[in-house]
């Protein structure tokens, strides 16, 4: 077997320590990943951080100060600090060692190791490295330390494989990560061993160079450009934990600290990015989640409905949403509505198909069974129901949208509901009918009501004004999604199925798009719709949004199946896949017209000077911007 090299630390070996004494040696990392870069170990072999126990809190408290005692020999703040361990298999050998570094990091071009894929489901992303205060947290409460699975498998775009370098990803430092700091050397380090063991610092570390302020590429003719502020950090900011973590806490890097008090656990499971914040966040933006599981459910005979608008999510002042379900044969009964309704899915793809009625001003009638995946659209006012078919024993359960987010669903006026409240003679004048004729009809409103399943191969009552022009209703399915290097999407609007008359739309325009894992949607920083708000609902897996609104405010939220998101107009975005599964979702606009704006192509066809007067980038770079819109981005 292959001597632990980490057994045998010593002058003569190579090593240049820094500090030893009867249980610890601390030496100089031989590819340093930060401004000073210092391994301490223990003396006795212990071969990683998973092999910690409840009793071993201790010993890596004294590691920590140790670590604490040599960069306190180098006067580097502690704010500046960071130490932790590589979670194996993603260590270098197998001998527990402390990384103590004192920032900033060097560019994550030069990292300390070669990139390999990963074994499992995991790869270098977030989950391979622990700070040494959650590790001692960790093992105190008697936890294995063990990695989590990378939510995001691919990198950033334009910075290809950096994030999987092996240079510890913490947000920490943002605003010190681009100023060098004065790290003035003593004459030696503190050591427990002898002076001689201990060289001089100034042999060992040297100090950082002053940091020099962007400049233009000199390739370029144009004047360069004056920084007046550091460089953005570089550093990742990917979720804190996956959903199966036990024990969430708002902490991330040296920032934060333990909860103290209770704590809904799955709420804080599923919401990393809200108690542990990326760093990128900042200011405020106003709540743009609603999950329909916190949403009143009004349960009926027959099905159930719970909405969402302004009442639970304030942003969404555009848009409102309901979330139905009714069983076979139940009814939506005849009703009307102020605003606009589009149906955008049928929730289940295999399952249920609802057959539609509506009648128009012109007295025009339309039916149609609408099944998976397609919708429907009706414009104000225009009456109509809705009932599900046998086609599935179950029924059928799908998602309302409308055109105001002050829309309440409790305030729909229903058939029932205005009859029993007209006097019975009126009735009886307007339909010219006897008193009997309609001494049957409900006292109050039916809502959803359990009836006999209609024919999905019904057809519409013979009408002598004919049927609608444009139909109520799009086969959505139908439609071959565009593939796309990191997913699908389709669009339907006004204008992109004019030839299929979906005119009838003027005021909601869809897209249904899937992101594969580790891919993004909308380039890979934002993108943006120029005049219309969007409002999205996750039909699988999970993704986070960062919603930019300008004035430095920015927030990022975390989505599951079943939650609804919603985006300003002109507010920038991008949707990413953080799952290990597809992630699909619906994209909805109050609009006729889909339309919106592609950082990446906005960039590429502004000139090239101006960009990188703005942004330094390098020509490589400028020249593989892409000049055509992009729709899904695919993990690398």
């Amino acid at each position: 077997m292959k001597p632990c090299p980490f057994c045998e630390v010593s002058t003569k070996a190579g090593f240049q320590i820094v500090y030893e004494d009867e249980v610890f040696v601390a030496f100089l990392d031989r590819k340093p990943a930060a401004e000073h870069h210092i391994q301490v170990i223990p003396k006795r072999h212990i071969a990683s951080v998973k092999s910690l126990r409840k009793e071993d809190a201790t010993l890596v408290r004294s590691m920590k100060t140790v670590g604490d005692t040599v960069l306190d020999g180098l006067d580097v703040p502690p704010t500046m600090r960071v130490m932790g361990f590589h979670i194996p298999p993603f260590n270098s050998i197998n001998h527990l060692h402390l990384h103590v570094q004192a920032l900033p990091y060097k560019p994550m071009r030069h990292a300390k190791y070669p990139v390999s894929a990963g074994f499992g489901p995991f790869q270098k992303g977030f989950g391979w490295f622990i700070q040494v205060e959650q590790a001692i947290r960790s093992i105190e409460n008697g936890r294995t330390i063990r990695i989590f699975p990378s939510r995001v498998a691919g990198t950033s775009c334009n910075q290809k494989n950096d994030s999987n370098l092996d240079t510890p990803n913490h947000e920490l430092y943002l605003k010190f990560k681009n100023r060098s700091p004065i790290l003035r050397a003593p004459n030696a380090l503190v050591s427990g061993a002898p002076a001689s063991s201990a060289p001089a610092a100034s042999s060992v570390l040297s100090s950082p160079a002053a940091s020099s302020a962007p400049r233009a590429s000199s390739t370029s003719s144009a004047a360069e450009a004056t920084a007046t502020v550091p460089y953005a950090s570089t550093d990742p900011n990917y979720p804190m934990w996956g959903s199966d973590e036990t024990d969430p806490e708002p902490i991330r890097g040296s920032y934060g600290a333990p909860l103290m008090g209770p704590s809904n656990i799955p709420v804080a499971q599923q919401n990393p990015d809200l108690l542990a914040p990326p760093t990128s966040d900042h200011g405020s933006v106003s709540n743009a989640k609603w999950p329909f599981a916190l949403s009143h459910n009004r349960l009926q005979t027959g099905g159930w409905a719970r909405q969402q608008n302004i009442g639970v999510m304030p942003i969404a002042t555009s848009m409102a949403s309901v979330n139905m379900r009714l069983e076979a044969g139940a009814i939506r009964e005849l009703h009307w509505h102020k605003t606009s309704e589009a149906m955008v899915r049928n929730i289940h793809d295999s399952q249920g198909s609802t057959q539609i009625t509506a009648v128009d001003a012109d007295g025009r009638n339309f039916l149609a069974t609408v099944g998976p995946g397609d919708l429907w659209f009706f414009p104000p006012g225009i009456p109509h129901s809705l009932q599900a078919t046998n086609d599935s024993t179950e029924g059928s359960e799908f998602i309302l949208v409308f055109d105001d987010g002050a829309f309440s669903e409790d305030s729909t006026f229903l058939l029932t509901d205005w009859l029993s409240h007209v006097p019975a003679e009126v009735i009886q004048k307007n339909f010219k009918a006897s008193a009997d004729a309609f001494s049957h009809i409900p006292a109050q409103e039916l809502y959803i009501f359990p009836s006999t399943p209609p024919p999905s191969d019904a057809v519409a009552p013979t009408d002598p004004q004919g049927t609608v022009p444009d139909p109520y209703s799009f086969a959505l399915s139908k439609v071959n999604a565009t593939k796309l290097s990191g997913g699908s999407v389709k669009i339907v609007d006004s204008t992109t199925f004019k030839a299929i008359l979906w005119q009838v739309s003027t005021t909601i325009a869809a897209a249904e798009v899937t992101v594969d894992p580790g891919a993004i949607r909308y380039d890979c920083i934002i993108q943006w719709h120029p005049t219309m708000d969007e409002w999205s609902f996750f039909l699988e897996g999970q993704g986070r949004v960062t919603v930019f609104a300008s004035q430095g405010n920015a927030r990022t939220f975390n989505y599951q199946a079943g939650d609804i998101g919603f985006v300003p107009t002109a507010m920038g975005h991008y949707v990413e896949n953080t799952g290990n599964t597809t992630l699909k979702y619906l994209e909805i606009f109050n609009t006729d017209r889909f339309q919106d704006i592609s950082l990446n192509q906005w960039l590429a066809l502004t000139p090239p000077d101006l960009v990188k007067a703005h942004l330094d980038l390098s020509d490589e770079t400028l020249a593989s911007l892409s000049k055509t819109k992009p729709v899904v981005m695919g993990g690398n």
